[in-house]
């Protein structure tokens, strides 16, 4: 099992990058005016704060902020929540939009977007390159897949986690002899091997990286130039296994302080799908949750919010959070998240929902199974999630029957 709490060798000089440019087609229409980490998640954070949080817990404080499409609105809270510029040199979370230096192109995969910013690992010159993704809800110790890689000897490490068979053909599958070797390397097979010591799962690959910066460099500038599609998972990883070192990293090992034993102890999550994201979502709620977030020992960062504390004047709440600035007065609200500066009225019933921030609920609407997103007024009587024709013709259902009410018009704070 991994050592606990263990941070990157001081020895070793790491550079993050954060792959944030995705468009998160499938998590539509909270996707439709902003980009897939800059998606409001649990009441108060961003989907992006939890890399982000994981990196610097982690003692790992140079990253560059890969971005792409839509992406003002993660600019925005970047540059308003998170102290960008530390008290060193070294210490730092820059935004790094295409700069097109290779050519008048956008990113095409991920190791493409590596690729065209090679100059930013050249000018920092550090030793060990982490590529991680921005669009999943997790905490992780990174130090520990660091020391795994150093360890191994690794020229790239894998993060894996152990997934049931059934659920192989929507994952990266990676195979490994018994010392965590990969040998094999499948986008999404339809069939794959157990892990070793397994009857029931494989690894599945969480799309975060640790290179060796020496081999990484040489990957994107010398080995793989040519190529004008480029993503780690299709082409660069697949293409190493016959000539490099990877490792598996197990991330079902990874020991958190702080955790509870109740908690699922390797929490992951790919809220690529507005079903998955609601789920995650309700993950937080409950006297056991599967991830609790009131954790001292490893805090999610998140946004500042410039408004009075949250307001109950009366009502009924059960299994929910209320975020700062709330008001509520005699209104029912039941295994619900609400976000910051959101009021709601007289007699409106909010259940199994999610509204985020500043909406205004009117007396007496209804709100069941509905995920609300930011800035929108919901009239007074209105009723959601009780007849599935009635709310597709005015907004959008997702095949789970979840119905989501796009993002509204900005209101003065």
């Amino acid at each position: 099992m991994a050592s606990s709490n263990r941070t990157p060798e001081p020895t070793k000089r790491v550079l993050a990058i954060v792959l944030a440019g995705g468009k998160g087609e499938r998590l539509h229409p909270l996707t439709h005016e902003r980009s897939k980490p800059a998606v409001p998640f649990a009441g108060k954070y961003r989907i992006m704060d939890f890399v982000l949080s994981n990196l610097v817990n982690s003692g790992v404080q140079s990253i560059y902020v890969l971005v792409q499409y839509m992406s003002q609105s993660l600019i925005e809270h970047l540059r308003s929540d998170w102290r960008t510029v530390g008290l060193t040199r070294g210490q730092f979370i820059t935004v790094v939009p295409p700069q097109m230096r290779l050519g008048t192109m956008w990113y095409r995969g991920t190791a493409d977007a590596v690729r065209q910013n090679l100059n930013l690992i050249h000018d920092f010159d550090p030793d060990l390159v982490v590529v991680f993704g921005a669009d999943h809800v997790y905490r992780m110790d990174v130090g520990q897949m660091i020391h795994r890689h150093l360890e191994t000897g690794a020229d790239a490490t894998i993060s894996t986690i152990p997934i049931p068979l059934k659920e192989v053909p929507s994952f990266g599958i990676v195979q490994t002899d018994a010392k965590g070797r990969i040998s094999a390397f499948i986008e999404k097979p339809p069939t794959a091997e157990p892990m070793p010591g397994s009857t029931t799962h494989a690894l599945a690959s969480m799309g975060n990286y640790v290179f060796t910066k020496s081999v990484l460099v040489d990957l994107l500038k010398n080995r793989h130039k040519e190529e004008a599609e480029l993503d780690f998972g299709k082409n660069v990883l697949p293409a190493m296994l016959k000539t490099h070192k990877l490792f598996a990293y197990d991330f079902s090992t990874n020991v958190l302080p702080g955790l509870k034993a109740y908690e699922e102890q390797a929490y992951w999550r790919d809220v690529g799908t507005i079903k998955s994201f609601y789920d995650s979502n309700m993950d937080i709620l409950g006297a056991r949750p599967r991830l609790n977030l009131n954790n001292r020992r490893w805090f999610v960062h998140s946004g500042r919010y410039e408004g009075p504390p949250a307001k109950i004047l009366d009502g009924k709440i059960t299994n929910s959070i209320i975020s700062d600035g709330c008001f509520v007065r005699n209104a029912t609200i039941k295994n619900s998240i609400i976000g910051r500066g959101v009021h709601i009225h007289d007699g409106a019933v909010i259940e199994d929902s999610i509204v985020m921030d500043l909406c205004k609920i009117r007396a007496d609407a209804r709100l069941r199974r509905v995920i609300v997103d930011r800035f929108n007024d919901i009239p007074a009587k209105l009723a959601l999630g009780f007849d599935r024709e009635a709310d597709a013709r005015r907004f959008f259902v997702d095949p789970s029957g979840i119905v989501v009410v796009p993002r509204g018009e900005t209101v003065p704070r």
